[in-house]
């Protein structure tokens, strides 16, 4: 059972299956959306309030979308909605039958929204083709447009991101590439408070921070003490972590470092904590850009949101660029649960006085 986990934690992230040189003719171009990315609770959500709000706008007309993926590529469904916003009427014919006329009636749609939008065809990050296509990343920028546009109060769960991963056919073969591709806007100071006790911190308190620190690194190390963890400073964030003694030949001789920084020690806290078991292919456990850390890091915080230990917004941005304050507060929300649950235990076997 042991030599299956390690197995398992040694494996890189699964990725969506590459097409072949013989699919992609030289010098083509293809972009996938991450299948971590499909999975993303936010980014469920967002497609969950577009289309529940595309069938409210749409219910007199009795007309429902189930899929936001299969139902808006031909135009039809898009011609009412906009009609229905701007109450302008387009003339383009109602049933379109076959795709040159689907084509046709998509883009004279998409021209009268961009004009409405005063988006230029060039800036826009939809398009004919890609609508047409049935691309997602593409209809999902567009609907998400035509809500800031038209309704601006509609609730979309803010600072959505997908990973997107791009690939060219060159000369010497297949070349890919991962981007973040921004969904909705970064709303997390909306309604939040001006301060919270971090603030109020380093505010009014910075020689008390040193203590705080050093209590959440010592109960970070006594956690991680199982997995041969340990964390020297949250100010470096460096940790020196002893793995060799399950590591794989793969490995060699090296050893494996990493910071709360690139999401990896974080995810395993929260698992070793929290219970979980996360697979390889959920994460990065050697990220090697800003993008897998990113990631790690989006993740690590969707599960503390999950399991209502994220009580202040935190950027993952803030966590991946070494912020001290940004990174006590996710940490200090495990502390406070697993401390004081430890505390009480004691409190509840000790002997009566």
């Amino acid at each position: 059972m042991e030599s299956e986990f390690l197995y398992d934690l040694l494996q890189l992230p699964k990725e969506v299956a590459q097409p072949t040189e013989e699919e992609l003719p030289r010098g083509g171009k293809k972009k996938y959306l991450s299948p971590i990315s499909k999975r993303n609770p936010k980014f469920e959500e967002l497609q969950k309030v577009l289309m529940e709000w595309i069938n409210a706008t749409l219910l007199p007309e009795h007309i429902v979308v189930r899929s936001l993926e299969e139902d808006m590529f031909d135009g039809l469904i898009l011609h009412h909605l906009f009609q229905k916003l701007s109450s302008l009427k387009l003339e383009v014919e109602e049933i379109s039958l076959t795709s040159a006329s689907q084509r046709r009636k998509l883009g004279v749609v998409l021209e009268a929204v961009n004009q409405s939008l005063q988006v230029e065809e060039q800036q826009a990050k939809w398009g004919v083709e890609t609508i047409f296509n049935k691309d997602l990343l593409a209809t999902l920028h567009l609907l998400v447009a035509l809500a800031k546009r038209f309704q601006p109060d509609l609730p979309l769960p803010d600072n959505v991101q997908v990973e997107v991963i791009h690939i060219e056919s060159t000369k010497t073969g297949l070349k890919s590439d991962k981007q973040v591709e921004q969904l909705t806007e970064c709303n997390s100071h909306k309604d939040q408070p001006s301060q919270d006790a971090f603030d109020e911190l380093f505010k009014l308190a910075p020689e008390k921070v040193n203590a705080v620190k050093e209590a959440i690194v010592s109960f970070v190390n006594q956690k991680l003490e199982r997995l041969g963890l340990s964390v020297q400073s949250l100010d470096t964030q460096l940790l020196l972590p002893d793995l060799l003694e399950f590591q794989s030949s793969s490995f060699g001789d090296e050893q494996l470092c990493g910071s709360f920084a690139d999401g990896v020690i974080l995810l395993l806290l929260i698992g070793q904590l929290e219970g979980f078991f996360l697979h390889l292919k959920e994460f990065y456990l050697t990220p090697s850009s800003p993008t897998e850390m990113l990631h790690n890091v989006t993740l690590a915080l969707e599960l503390l949101k999950d399991e209502g230990l994220l009580s202040y917004p935190v950027n993952p941005e803030d966590i991946v660029n070494k912020d001290v304050k940004s990174t006590l507060r996710i940490l200090y929300g495990l502390f406070r649960k697993h401390s004081l649950r430890v505390e009480g235990n004691r409190a509840h076997h000790g002997t009566p006085n």
